[in-house]
């Protein structure tokens, strides 16, 4: 399986499906997850994607563009459900989300090191009903 695939494969299997098992055989055992919120481990990242299938039982991940350069690559994803537990303390309110956002993935051979990952929480707000997006919450 090239790289490509196992991207793919590992996205869709664990945010699209709650199925941790490809993560678990891609990354390394020093794996860190970083973004603007700070650093976590896979222990950590898998209680998020726990989370959010709890959450968002119907969760699906698309991979809309992957670009890979040596050890490194770009995925741009779409992750779409429906609000029906409790995320982050906030209730279920039955609502649709989308989220887009893009990780960057640096490899050691052939497992995951770090993924540095982007995306806007107000999108997510948003779509709950909690943060109006407009020109005074830039």
């Amino acid at each position: 399986m090239s790289r490509r695939e196992t991207i793919l494969n590992a996205w869709n299997r664990a945010w699209g499906d709650g199925d941790l098992a490809a993560f678990e055989q891609l990354l390394s055992p020093n794996y860190v997850r970083r973004s603007k919120s700070g650093s976590e481990d896979y222990a950590s990242l898998r209680k998020t994607i726990e989370a959010t299938h709890v959450a968002f039982p119907d969760t699906t991940t698309e991979i809309l563009h992957i670009i890979e350069d040596g050890s490194t690559a770009a995925i741009h994803w779409q992750t779409r459900g429906t609000h029906q537990g409790e995320f982050m303390d906030v209730p279920a309110t039955g609502r649709n989300i989308t989220v887009t956002g893009a990780s960057f993935l640096r490899f050691d051979g052939d497992k995951l090191a770090e993924e540095w990952v982007v995306w806007d929480p107000r999108e997510l707000l948003s779509a709950l009903g909690i943060w109006h997006l407009g020109a005074g919450n830039a």
